[in-house]
């Protein structure tokens, strides 16, 4: 499986996760090696954390995880798409996906409002 995924230069590769049974695109995030092997294995989605430089198992600190329905790699093993199911809420901030902005009247505005606080899912803003 490793083989078949072109990681970049810095060991990543993106990763687009999305709800498996509406089609919803949540996140994107990054992928390593050790990642995926984690994710394949548990079922648990794992993803790299390029600010902690470390992994990061989603919903460790949150409990928003993300179980893994199907892996699939793109044509050219460039991106990885997760199909997932989400426990919550997949957005940082709260919403239930990171693809809150869009232009409206030549402005980019927010689209959803937030369904939890941050402070609720981390103990801080």
């Amino acid at each position: 499986m490793l083989a078949a995924i072109c990681f970049d230069a810095n060991g990543l590769v993106p990763a687009i996760a999305q709800q498996h049974d509406t089609g919803e695109v949540l996140m994107m995030a990054w992928m390593n090696a050790e990642s995926v092997r984690e994710t394949l294995a548990t079922g648990r989605v794992c993803y790299f954390s390029r600010s902690r430089g470390k992994l990061w198992r989603k919903g460790e600190t949150s409990g928003q995880a993300q179980h893994l329905k199907d892996f699939r790699v793109d044509c050219d093993g460039d991106t990885v798409l997760l199909l997932v199911d989400q426990e919550g809420v997949a957005c940082h901030t709260g919403r239930r996906n990171c693809f809150f902005r869009a232009p409206r009247a030549g402005v980019l505005t927010e689209i959803a409002a937030p369904l939890v606080s941050p402070k609720a899912l981390y103990g801080h803003d």
